[in-house]
């Protein structure tokens, strides 16, 4: 059996406490992650998921493996393992090979002695569970299993380790799998007992070897397997949706006629890496909460649970979606058994449902404006499906479009116990014809499990597949499969990636490759396998790349068929009948209103059909409900229901445009995530994410975006518009563009912008130089050429050439072939004395088809647009969420003019050299419109923290959009800024001449972004920077030699600042980056560095009522000579805090020298710029800014009896009143024990 015991108590976070073990210098890795914020607007960050371990039960093992042969540097790329072992260098620590094959150093064996204290110090506390995350245990695991082994004699019985879970390389994946693993794994156990239960990839296991982590996600697999037996027809071929909608969450996944299995998932905001069935989870279900914050509806994550349930099952709960349901008369109470209240003997109670609508309708109505019209009861239920609605409607287009797919193209099979009150809505606004609801559709899951092929994966980098399958066979054999006269099916898949690429894509056996036949030679075979690897990765991102295929593993599982399990009579109808429907009782049909959410919705008559009475063959016309004992199905206006068989089968309609054309935003992000992340050679895009995509209108103004970087997507219009009207008339089908300089729309020279004329669909069918849309894609390249180490991570920049590649405008590609002026542009800064060009021409070029990949992708689901509702319907409607941008803004300009009494909102700050940002921000209430005047702010600098005007445009765009209520439908495109003056005066250093260096992407931008806000009192300030670091070896030497090295850069995080209702958060990217960080293993596999700490900066947040989020801290060694830079701000200049709150700790940059002749250490300031030569062993350690506080924590303290010294500490503090957190800890510790030594016992007064 499958259970979602697993997945619920991960979601609702009702898991065992346990402790964890992290390498010393990580306790803090698991808490950062990758540091990206989950919803690039939300200033709280609320949404990012809550640990499931208590901070104080981590423990640090001192222990320390790193690789060896790092695969960035030229030098080290060629050796073989034998050559590594041979020429080891004077490294302290013991060499061997792991067990991937990679050589490792033990920098420090592990310290058993103090990990056993601190192991039985947390076994003292209670905990009997712990999860181990040793770096490079992945390749390296004896840490990890002596930790297993000491914890096992101390008493643990739950022992999750990472090495044994996940084996693959990043720590922060394994990690977040073992505290998955330590948190699920009693819970399932308990719950388990002696049954057999499912992995989570679709295969029956023996229950021994089922654990926390192989639960998640294990009653959804079942339903995956289920409806793939059911409902996919092998004639057609036409993929399925699974919509599987529970209790407390729905599940989504995909079959065209074979599991897909993926390796990195993300359930309930946990990275998990383990091989899965590609499902993905939300917290909707029937049993969801519904609640009012914040003025917005919400739905989950928290859920009612079965007891006591929502509102209607008569036990107290709170508000739920089945109540919506029922309110609006999508569910039949007649059809559900009396088995609830107390007592379980009572029916459905719909008034408890609607007393408790009535109350929340009030108080919605409550926070309504004075004229606005009030909500009713049906109004507010309705509202909540519609969230609930489109929550569930965003993982299906990620599972089909990030792959290649249209949504539109697939038929969806509905099933779990609340799905078909869902379905046609769902499907009306996916695009999608056709419903199926199987016959089981509400206990489909079990139905699946009971259909389920028993099987097994055993993972090798070997080529011994022969050998794999006699493993397989042995372990099935074991679990009472396949013995004697059964046969047992193999299914071979090696897991393929280009060279460079960390993108893995599981390619199978065709059926003359799957035993390589005895008169082929390994060119057939291995040629056949790299045939089928090109064409999967053409398919999945529109291009393929002139580079090597290599295969990282081999998959092989053993499957023993179960039968009974099949489509059930096909999809299609057996006749059409004028039908007479009753219900399973014999009672007539009835007729009852039924609140419909679609186009024209309101109250409507609706038939009642008993599922039991209805006759197979029936045709039912929405708007109408089917429903007996198992499943209520909602058939919506416009929509038909045949029954057939072994299905329900319904024929949806379409919604209107205005549904259609909110696909726009999430195409931009499937064409971003999925092309530019997998095609990419660059560690910026492919590791960080350091990319974004958007669409543009006929004249290349911004109509919708996929939210990336912010910083790139209020800027890119301008670099589009630039090239629209340079290249007016002059364009052809196919061309793409490429820019970068600041003064046509360009952030910093190393954001390349790619920006295509539309294919031949797009253009005006007679006129082929006329455009309907641009798509645009930019993304930030490592290494473009230049003076030091790197791009903008070079501190000293003169110029705004600054001796490196800068393009206003050249042809990237043209008639489908790379132009020879593309390689001569990059060959451009070897001219001039001391600089070289880029040192991976290579990777440069396959970054650029990477970005025209997904420009195709983001143009094919647009052409579907166009051939759907036409270029003009399209164009009008483009334009349309344009307006709705534009009037959002003005009513938000409207609504902060009244509450500032109408006066000018005034912000400033200083940049660490002292120049002067300035705002002044005056709202017109009549038109809404605004002006926001930087005049004042100081003059261009000698440097490279100048930014372009397109930034400042850019931090306009991202802050209103962060400080409009996240309810509030507004588009993030041009609109946004047509109530918008912006005067920005030429020659200061946001509107900077052509003569200076410019570097404002991640500096500038987030310094205005801080005024902004701080204009508005929308939130205190963050960190003001991103910290961008750089490391490289290479270039050109004192003698003109070009010597080949490696580079490699990071943005760091750092603490966000806090606001009204809400804390700062910690080691977090902040407002116009949101970058990921490379994972530590990652950058030492591929770097000459050994990262020696990475954690949160404890106290460096500002005070106050809202604390400021800390910074972090980052300390890197260099093992070989290393060039390093460091640009940053926010170390002379504190991050303010807002209405007393205090200001967050500065920054510091520090270079720790070790003397190679005495090994003496010396701490060097490096100011917040610098660039240095690191020695081997010298190491940088970067502290990052904390945010501010807002409010003021306390003023003042009085006692209501004194003596002669409670009054002298009195005095002390009512005269000098402190904002100090810290300090007021240590006065409170200090009454405390005056207190207890005196006649004084009560504390009266506490401000």
């Amino acid at each position: 059996m499958g259970t979602t015991v697993a997945t619920n108590a991960l979601l609702e976070r009702k898991g065992e406490k346990f402790g964890l073990v992290m390498t010393k210098g990580f306790k803090d890795l698991l808490q950062i992650g990758d540091q990206t914020r989950p919803d690039l607007f939300d200033l709280s960050i609320s949404t990012k998921p809550t640990l499931l371990y208590d901070l104080e039960d981590v423990v640090e093992a001192d222990e320390r493996v790193s690789m060896e042969g790092w695969t960035l540097d030229p030098q080290s790329q060629s050796q073989t393992v034998e050559a590594l072992m041979q020429n080891l260098g004077d490294e302290e620590g013991a060499v061997q090979v792991g067990i991937s094959g990679e050589v490792v150093r033990i920098f420090k064996p592990l310290d058993e002695i103090s990990l056993r204290a601190s192991l039985q110090n947390l076994y003292d506390k209670g905990l009997r569970g712990i999860a181990v995350c040793l770096l490079h245990s992945w390749t390296y695991p004896d840490h990890e299993k002596r930790v297993a082994e000491i914890a096992s004699e101390i008493g643990f019985t739950q022992i999750s380790l990472s090495s044994a879970l996940s084996p693959t390389i990043k720590a922060v994946n394994r990690g977040n799998a073992a505290t998955v693993d330590a948190y699920l794994s009693p819970v399932v156990r308990r719950y388990v007992d002696n049954f057999l239960d499912n992995f989570s990839d679709g295969g029956l296991v023996d229950s021994r070897r089922f654990s926390g982590l192989r639960a998640v996600l294990s009653g959804p697999a079942g339903g995956v397997v289920g409806f793939a037996k059911t409902s996919y027809e092998q004639k057609t071929g036409t993929p399925v949706i699974g919509f599987d909608m529970g209790g407390t969450s729905t599940d989504v996944s995909r079959f065209a006629g074979k599991f897909e299995h993926e390796f990195n998932n993300i359930t309930a905001g946990i990275q998990i890496a383990c091989p899965q069935l590609g499902i993905e989870t939300v917290a909707a279900g029937g049993g969801s909460r519904l609640t009012f914050k914040n003025n917005t509806f919400c739905v989950g994550p928290e859920s009612v649970g079965a007891h006591p349930g929502p509102a209607c099952y008569r036990k107290g709960g709170e508000l739920a979606i089945t109540d919506a349901n029922l309110v609006l008369g999508r569910l039949v109470p007649s059809t559900f058994p009396s088995i609830f209240g107390p007592n379980a003997d009572a029916p459905l109670d719909l008034d408890a449902s609607l007393a408790k609508f009535q109350r929340i309708t009030d108080a919605i109505n409550a926070h309504a404006p004075a004229a606005s019209k009030l909500y009713t009861i049906d109004q507010v239920a309705a509202g909540f499906l519609r969230v609930a609605n489109e929550n569930m409607s965003r993982p299906m287009r990620s599972l089909t479009e990030q792959r290649g797919y249209p949504t539109s193209a697939h038929n969806l099979c509905c099933f779990g116990g609340a799905g078909g009150q869902h379905a046609c809505t769902i499907a009306q606004g996916l695009g999608i014809s056709l419903v199926i609801v199987p016959r089981f559709s509400s206990v489909l899951s079990a139905y699946g499990i009971a259909c389920a092929d028993a099987d097994d994966i055993w993972e090798s980098l070997a080529e011994r597949i022969s050998k794999l399958k006699k493993v397989v066979e042995r372990k099935m054999q074991e679990q009472g499969v396949g013995a004697g006269s059964e046969v047992i099916e193999y299914q071979v898949e090696l897991g393929c990636l280009y060279d460079g690429s960390d993108t893995v894509l599981q390619i199978p056996f065709t059926e003359d490759s799957n035993s390589i036949p005895a008169d082929r030679d390994s060119g057939y075979y291995l040629g056949k396998i790299k045939q089928d690897f090109i064409a999967t990765h053409l398919r999945e991102t529109s291009f393929s790349m002139p580079l090597d295929v290599l295969a990282a593993s081999i998959r092989v599982r053993g499957t023993s068929t179960s039968s009974g399990a099949g489509a059930g009579g096909g999809l299609k109808p057996k006749r059409h009948v004028s039908a007479y429907f009753e219900f399973a009782d014999g009672g007539k049909r009835a007729q009852t209103p039924v609140y419909i959410l679609g186009s024209g919705s309101g109250l409507k008559n609706r038939n009642s059909e008993g599922g039991a009475g209805v006759s197979k063959g029936s045709i039912i016309k929405g708007p109408a409900i089917i429903a007996d004992t198992t499943q209520t199905i909602v058939v919506e206006p416009g929509c038909t229901a045949f029954v057939l068989n072994q299905h329900v089968v319904i024929r949806v309609g379409r919604l209107g445009m205005q549904v259609h054309l909110r696909r726009e935003g999430k195409e931009m992000e499937v064409q971003g995530l999925r092309n530019g992340k997998q095609n990419s050679q660059e560690e910026e895009q492919e590791e960080r994410l350091d990319f974004s995509c958007s669409i543009h209108s006929t004249d290349g103004s911004l109509v919708a975006n996929a939210p990336h970087i912010p910083v790139h997507l209020g800027s890119m219009q301008y670099a589009v518009q630039s090239q629209h009207q340079h290249w007016l008339g002059k364009l052809r089908p196919g061309d793409v563009l490429l820019t970068n300089h600041p003064e046509w729309g360009g952030t910093h020279l190393p954001d390349l912008t790619v920006s295509p004329r539309s294919l031949l669909p797009v253009f005006h069918p007679k006129d082929d130089t006329k455009v309907l849309f641009y798509v645009a894609s930019r993304g930030h390249h490592t290494d473009i050429g230049g003076l030091n180490i790197r791009d903008q991570y070079e501190p000293n920049l003169e110029g705004v050439v600054a001796r490196r590649v800068s393009s206003p405008s050249c042809y990237a590609l043209a008639a489908s072939s790379i132009e020879q002026g593309f390689r001569e542009l990059f060959a451009e800064p070897a001219k001039y004395p001391g600089s070289s060009a880029t040192r991976r021409i290579d990777h440069n070029i396959t970054d650029i088809q990477a970005a025209i990949s997904a420009n195709v992708r983001g143009i094919t689901l647009m052409n579907t647009l166009f051939e759907e509702f036409g270029a003009k319907t399209v164009q009008f409607y483009m334009s349309q969420i344009q307006t709705l941008a534009a009037e959002t803004v003005r009513c938000f300009f409207q609504d902060v003019y009244a509450r500032f009494g109408g006066k000018p909102l005034r912000a400033k700050d200083y940049m660490d050299d002292g120049t002067l940002i300035q705002l002044e921000i005056r709202i017109d209430p009549k038109d809404g419109n605004a002006i926001f005047d930087w005049t004042g702010t100081g003059p261009q600098t000698h440097g490279n923290f100048n930014s372009p005007i397109s930034l400042s445009y850019a931090a306009i765009i991202y802050s209103l959009r962060s400080m409009i209520r996240a309810d509030i439908p507004m588009p993030l495109n041009q609109g946004v800024l047509d109530p918008v003056t912006n005067v920005v005066p030429k020659g200061s250093f946001l509107n900077p001449s052509g003569v200076v260096a410019i570097s404002g992407s991640t500096i500038a931008s987030q310094r205005l972004v801080d005024v902004i806000l701080r204009a508005f009192n929308a939130a205190a300030a963050s960190q003001g920077c991103a910290n961008s670091l750089g490391f490289g070896t290479g270039g050109k030497d004192a003698f003109g030699n070009v010597i080949p090295g490696f580079a490699y850069g990071e943005a760091i995080g750092g603490g966000s600042g806090a606001g009204e209702g809400w804390h700062g958060s910690h080691a977090i990217s902040v407002h116009s980056t949101n970058t990921r960080l490379t994972d530590v293993e990652v950058i030492e596999a591929r770097c000459p560095l050994l990262v020696e700490e990475f954690s949160i900066r404890r106290g460096s947040g500002g005070s106050g009522k809202w604390k400021g989020g800390d910074g972090c801290i980052r300390h890197i060694k260099a093992r070989i000579p290393v060039n390093c830079s460091i640009v940053s701000q926010r170390r002379v200049f504190s991050p303010f805090g807002l209405e007393g709150g205090g200001d967050g700790a500065r920054g510091r940059n520090l270079w720790i020298r070790h003397d190679p002749e005495d090994g003496s250490v010396t701490e060097i300031n490096l100011g917040n710029n610098g660039m240095v030569k690191l020695g081997k062993g010298d190491s940088v350690r970067i502290e990052t800014p904390g945010g501010g506080g807002l409010g003021k924590l306390l003023t003042y303290m009085s006692f209501a009896y004194s003596n002669f010294t409670i009054t002298r500490l009195q005095m002390h503090l009512c005269s000098e009143p402190t904002e100090n957190e810290s300090a007021f800890s240590r006065l409170i510790h200090k009454s405390r024990h005056l207190l207890q030594h005196s006649n004084v016992s009560m504390v009266v007064d506490c401000n």
